[in-house]
């Protein structure tokens, strides 16, 4: 592995925080008004009061926008909208570029003019068949825009690898989308000479990239769900090799090991945090990281607690 990415015990002292009645995979956390929101795979939002809503899907990125209310990308339901109240209205359930229904709504972020980006991990695999969309390598995902003025959605890229996290730059110059199976970020323009081409920001990580964040202070966050795997690696060309490997039971493919990552990235591309932990105890696998004043949040899509660490220096 390349040095940048050195293994190291960083993330070795978070904090978890467990919620009741058993629920699981609070892939995301977001802080407003010294409340906590966190969504989990039963579909319910908690808040620090409670139960806030239940989206009878999938809740996985979220974000408020300037009205105040949570906006959520669920895999399931699509592009929702949850009043302070916790009623729920559907945004967008596909795109009007090319009335492609969405199958895996991941994540998003919100400019400060309203709209909201946000990705569509797979046009053709939907939530809980990530593993077929692995094996298959094939380019199913998009970023796409909800104009909540028009209330009309834009896909801005397609043939995406699995688009993931979703992040605006500092200036809202650019937005980032991370290709999951491709171990890289895409940078899409907004502003400039250079609006509406994308680029290539950052490449070959020593991960699978899942959510990015901003911490509006020219750090971009990005979460690794898990290390580079063998087996994925040699097996890019070998298709054949693939399908066979998914026809075994899940418990004999290749697994997720216990290992915390998460990387810091400057609005240049360059790498300035690596925070890691490998062991058997660690929180992982990580799947978003906000930050908030000095703190990390840590969510994760499969853990049945959050996380929280002070930012390490």
């Amino acid at each position: 592995m390349d040095p940048l990415y050195s293994l190291n015990q960083k993330l070795k002292d978070i904090k978890i925080f467990w919620a009741n009645d058993g629920y699981n995979g609070p892939e995301d956390i977001v802080l407003k008004n010294d409340k906590i929101y966190v969504g989990y795979d039963n579909g319910i939002i908690m808040s620090s009061d409670g139960i806030f809503s239940n989206t009878e899907g999938r809740p996985l990125g979220m974000a408020f926008d300037l009205e105040d209310n949570l906006i959520v990308a669920d895999a399931i339901q699509g592009l929702l909208s949850i009043d302070m109240s916790g009623k729920a209205t559907s945004l967008s359930i596909k795109s009007d570029t090319d009335s492609i229904p969405f199958k895996f709504v991941d994540d998003l972020d919100i400019a400060s003019d309203g709209k909201i980006y946000f990705s569509d991990a797979s046009s053709k695999y939907g939530y809980g068949s990530d593993r077929l969309e692995l094996f298959e390598h094939s380019p199913n995902g998009r970023l796409l825009v909800y104009d909540p003025i028009t209330q009309k959605t834009t896909t801005l890229l397609k043939d995406l690898y699995f688009a993931n996290g979703v992040a605006l730059s500092t200036d809202e110059s650019f937005v980032l989308v991370n290709e999951t199976f491709m171990y890289r970020i895409q940078k899409y323009w907004l502003k400039g000479d250079k609006a509406g081409s994308s680029e290539i920001f950052i490449e070959n990580l020593p991960g699978f990239p899942d959510n990015i964040s901003s911490n509006e202070k020219g750090i971009f966050w990005v979460a690794l769900f898990n290390p580079r795997n063998d087996f994925v690696e040699i097996s890019s060309n070998k298709p054949f090799l693939r399908k066979m490997v998914l026809r075994l039971p899940e418990l004999l493919q290749p697994q997720p090991i216990n290992h915390s990552f998460v990387l810091g990235i400057d609005e240049s591309g360059k790498v300035v945090h690596n925070l890691q932990y490998k062991a058997e105890e660690a929180y992982s696998p990580i799947t978003s990281v906000k930050q908030y004043e000095n703190d990390l949040y840590f969510g994760s899509l499969t853990h049945a607690g959050w996380g929280k660490i002070e930012v390490p220096k």
